[in-house]
């Protein structure tokens, strides 16, 4: 498995488990505390932080793809002469 693909997965099970662990807290009725509170925001932070991942991950990928083929590079002789370097005074 490649990179990014190890990276998406996980992105989204920390998606899931940040929801999760959030939507438990409130159900069980621990986030009405100051410490269940600070759980949920953290809980909900993580998953944030990981979603904005996934979408940058995303639209680099549509990016790469939408992007035409790597064109062989010209070289630098043939596109213009070498300038001489202006003499300071």
């Amino acid at each position: 498995m490649s990179d990014r693909g190890f990276l998406f997965l996980f992105s989204v099970l920390m998606i899931a488990g940040g929801g999760a662990a959030a939507a438990y807290l409130v159900a069980t009725g621990q986030a009405g505390t100051v410490d269940g509170l600070f759980l949920v925001l953290t809980a909900l932070l993580v998953a944030v932080v990981f979603a904005l991942y996934v979408k940058y991950m995303i639209g680099r990928a549509r990016e790469e793809a939408k992007a035409p083929a790597a064109q062989p590079a010209k070289s630098a002789a043939k596109e213009s002469p070498a300038k001489p370097a202006p003499v300071q005074s």
